[in-house]
């Protein structure tokens, strides 16, 4: 297996996701960051580009003018992650994706409906690949959860319930200089939703990919807690999926006590599953009738597609980093040809996470009125 040539948009000194990004890339060494546009601020780019082992001539002002030279060089990227705040989302995948250079890009996909189809028409047009990092759904059980959905072992799904409650945005944490919470928070650079966009369409991606199932329309009660903050803290959603299951979401980033708090619980005609991120390892799964069953990540009878993404023995911890490990290992094989990509959440995934977000405000702009997916 040869190492992918990767370049990064964004992801310098200050930045939360651009380091998770590097370590996912490297775990099973598919990939080798060779070039970037790591700032907006050309000094801190610089220093950045430095601290990375990143040879000064390929490290770049702008996206634009990245996505130009690398192009033209024998030995160019053949891949960029674009890890920056939502609004630059659109602009770095579109240069990237003309330029003829894999995109992969942390979610949300962008900031609008309208900067959306403009990458769809981007990705339509190109010869290269499009790949969005909901991360969670790389974690092994994860993916035993849906190799079981897909069995029928849950039957007819009726019942979705997903979680995804922090508590790190509390307090004004915006106003203290904190730069994750500042951009977060602002909706000049999240397209206007707050915890919904962050963390919600998480949990809204993950119940599709376990249960492949699609929302016809949904209803939203988006709060803001924080006094003075100008994006939703915390969201009541309600589901209506077109098989006629039923489903709903709590989303929040000011409930005290919680950390990472992402589970998702789905039940069928035949039986149920439950599932919590903070322990990862751990799948639940009750037929009808019978006992409730503990399955673990190390277990020898996973499913082929659990156990590609598992890579340490049974009992040790295998998670966030490994998660989106997982990700770029299967972008990779996209890449060189050898899967077809389908678990990598791909350009329609990030369509979907913008109706998500528009359709939770429009709703709770209108007192939760719900908002179809295909409007008539």
């Amino acid at each position: 297996m040869r190492r992918i040539r990767l370049g990064m948009v964004g992801g310098g000194q200050g930045s939360f996701i651009g380091a998770v990004h590097r370590i996912a890339s490297r775990i099973d060494d598919r990939f080798i960051l060779v070039a970037g546009a790591l700032s907006s601020d050309p000094t801190r780019a610089a220093v950045s580009a430095q601290e990375l082992g990143i040879d000064p001539t390929r490290s770049y002002a702008t996206f634009s003018e990245m996505a130009r030279a690398e192009a033209n060089r024998g030995d160019g990227i053949e891949a960029v992650s674009i890890v920056t705040p939502n609004h630059v989302h659109a602009d770095a995948a579109i240069a990237f994706l003309e330029a003829g250079i894999h995109v992969i890009c942390d979610k949300p996909l962008t900031v609008s409906s309208e900067e959306a189809a403009r990458i769809k028409a981007a990705v339509e047009a190109s010869k290269a690949h499009f790949f969005l990092t909901h991360n969670y759904t790389g974690y092994p059980l994860i993916r035993e959860a849906r190799h079981m959905v897909r069995k029928g072992q849950l039957g007819e799904i009726r019942l979705v319930q997903a979680e995804y409650v922090q508590d790190w945005l509390a307090d004004p944490l915006e106003h203290s200089g904190q730069k994750q919470a500042a951009w977060r928070t602002d909706p000049a650079s999240t397209g206007g939703g707050g915890a919904i966009g962050d963390i919600g369409t998480h949990a809204y991606n993950l119940a599709h990919f376990v249960t492949g199932l699609s929302a016809s329309e949904l209803a939203a009660d988006l709060s803001t807690f924080v006094r003075g903050r100008a994006v939703d803290d915390n969201a009541h959603i309600w589901l209506r999926y077109s098989n006629g299951a039923r489903g709903q979401l709590w989303i929040s980033q000011v409930a005290i006590g919680n950390e990472n708090a992402l589970s998702l619980r789905v039940y069928g005609d035949k039986g149920g599953l439950e599932w919590q991120q903070e322990n990862p390892n751990i799948l639940w799964f009750t037929p009808k009738g019978g006992l409730r069953q503990r399955i673990t990540r190390g277990s020898a009878e996973l499913s082929d597609d659990a156990a590609r993404a598992t890579r340490i023995p049974a009992g040790h911890p295998e998670g966030y980093l490994e998660g989106f490990a997982t990700l770029y290992n299967g972008v990779a094989q996209s890449i060189l040809g050898d899967i077809d990509g389908q678990l990598i959440p791909n350009i329609q995934d990030g369509i979907e996470g913008m109706w998500f977000i528009e359709a939770c405000m429009a709703s709770s702009a209108q007192n939760g009125v719900w908002q179809p997916r295909h409007p008539k």
